[in-house]
């Protein structure tokens, strides 16, 4: 499947959690005191806490972990995850990124 159909699925089971959550949530670039419009896109921000960014690889790379710290900073959040949904067992696609 294409990461945007597990993106509405996964929304769709926060929604029934009664969890809160923006979706492709632009992440601005702040220098030197000027916005700047970039086209960062966070796939999720959970609880307005928790970056979520989705991927349906066969392998983590190094530059999506690169991605999520990049979010992680530029949103002014501490917790992410990077979601792998091309694995066997989920729990192994699931990567926690604490700032």
């Amino acid at each position: 499947m294409l990461e945007s159909a597990y993106e509405e699925c996964l929304c769709y089971e926060l929604l029934n959690r009664g969890l809160k959550f923006e979706k492709q949530k632009p992440i601005p670039i702040v220098y030197k005191e000027i916005k700047l419009d970039c086209g960062y896109r966070a796939d999720l921000i959970v609880e307005n806490e928790v970056v979520v960014e989705l991927k349906a690889q066969e392998a983590i790379l190094p530059v999506h972990e690169a991605q999520i710290l990049t979010y992680l900073r530029f949103a002014n959040k501490k917790i992410g995850l990077l979601m792998n949904f091309n694995v066997t067992v989920l729990k192994n696609g699931i990567k926690r990124f604490i700032l």
